[in-house]
């Protein structure tokens, strides 16, 4: 009786933490160029009157093996460690936010948040291929971020965060410093044992899907429309390659003609700004930030646009007009399940999308992780501990 009371309660304090931490997270004012920040502490004692209307995920994180504050008697001071070294991070390289969100999607994506993507088990074998060399990953940035906080726990608390845990309190913070709103991350997680480059290769959602391959590969992983519009939301920071939307002003679909459903104005824009410059980087996913601005040397597409203040409705407000830079955020208006959806988050400031966005973030964190005796606590993210 005396245990069942006890789930009740941590059930209840867990729902509590969530709420309060998102509702806050709402308030915190959008400051790009903040280089320091103190995150609200949402863990005061938990009122039982106080349970706002939120829907949360079926499975609860207690029942997958995470914990808020999971090192708080190992390694208390772990989530402070990556925390300063994220703003100092962010004070010389504020578009480290958008990488790390990229790098921990398809982390994520991939078999669940496990860190394989950070792993390189070839042993030195060149005929095993690893996940982060499977297309859609080559281009992903913020393997040294991660390294570098690793290496500063290692020296506070050896052996004991994993890194996919550093990955998932990286982006949480990143996604702050770059004006996006806090969220929980739950922890406890352990790294996997080996990558996945086929599942990768194949499973990464790419630029030029059509809307029902986007809802598929999102749905496969416990996304419904709602999830999938605001998580691709993080298109509202970073930027992307003109290369990958050449055949869209150009020989769309080998038409010889341009996409359709891209604006005009638009369109000449970009062929101004790619033109001009033929400096790109290559990168074959979705999750490649949409641009808000930048030449396309560094992977954006005009200088002149705006370049916002952080997570708000630009990105909607854009694809109202035919203003997605890629085919697939475009394709979120040609069903109206997800176009209804862009057209709410477009409607006011931002408030809207990022609540919802929080809300998935939570769940994406939470995605096929690895607890107690699974997995391992590598002690080098690229390496497993028997390589260490």
């Amino acid at each position: 009786m005396v245990m069942v009371i006890t789930k009740v309660i941590n059930k209840k304090w867990i729902l509590f933490v969530l709420c309060i931490s998102i509702i806050i997270s709402l308030r915190i004012p959008m400051n790009r160029h903040n280089s320091s920040f103190d995150f609200p502490i949402p863990f005061d004692e938990p009122q039982d009157d106080y349970l706002p209307s939120l829907y949360l995920e079926d499975t609860s994180v207690s029942e997958i093996g995470l914990e808020y504050d999971f090192y708080r008697q190992s390694c208390p001071q772990a989530e402070s460690i990556v925390r300063s070294y994220m703003a100092r991070i962010f004070s010389d390289q504020n578009d480290v936010s958008a990488g790390l969100l990229r790098l921990f999607f398809h982390d994520c994506f991939i078999e669940g948040c496990d860190a394989s993507v950070l792993l390189d088990d070839s042993n030195g074998n060149q005929n095993h291929a690893i996940e982060r060399q499977a297309i859609p990953n080559r281009s992903l940035r913020g393997f040294d971020k991660i390294d570098m906080i690793k290496e500063e726990l290692e020296k506070a608390c050896p052996g004991i965060v994993s890194c996919s845990d550093i990955l998932a309190l990286a982006t949480r913070d990143g996604i702050v410093l770059a004006g996006g709103p806090f969220y929980p991350v739950f922890t406890g997680r352990r790294d996997s044992l080996q990558s996945f480059f086929r599942e990768a290769a194949a499973q990464i959602p790419r630029p030029s899907d059509n809307i029902s391959q986007i809802l598929n590969l999102f749905s496969l992983r416990g996304f419904d429309e709602r999830d999938t519009v605001s998580l691709l939301g993080g298109h509202n920071i970073g930027k992307i390659g003109c290369q990958f939307i050449q055949d869209r002003i150009h020989n769309f679909s080998g038409t010889g003609l341009p996409d359709p459903s891209l604006a005009s104005d638009f369109r000449n824009e970009i062929i101004n700004t790619c033109e001009n410059d033929k400096n790109s980087s290559t990168d074959g996913s979705l999750f490649s930030m949409r641009s808000r601005r930048a030449d396309a040397f560094s992977q954006g597409l005009s200088s002149s646009m705006s370049l916002g203040a952080g997570l708000d409705s630009h990105y909607f407000q854009g694809l109202l007009k035919g203003r997605g830079l890629l085919f697939s955020d475009q394709q979120l208006m040609a069903d109206d399940r997800t176009a209804s959806l862009v057209r709410a988050y477009a409607s006011d400031d931002g408030s809207t999308f990022r609540f919802d966005f929080s809300r998935a973030m939570v769940k994406m964190s939470n995605l096929g992780v690895l607890t107690d005796s699974q997995g391992e606590v590598r002690t080098f993210c690229s390496l497993p501990v028997h390589n260490s």
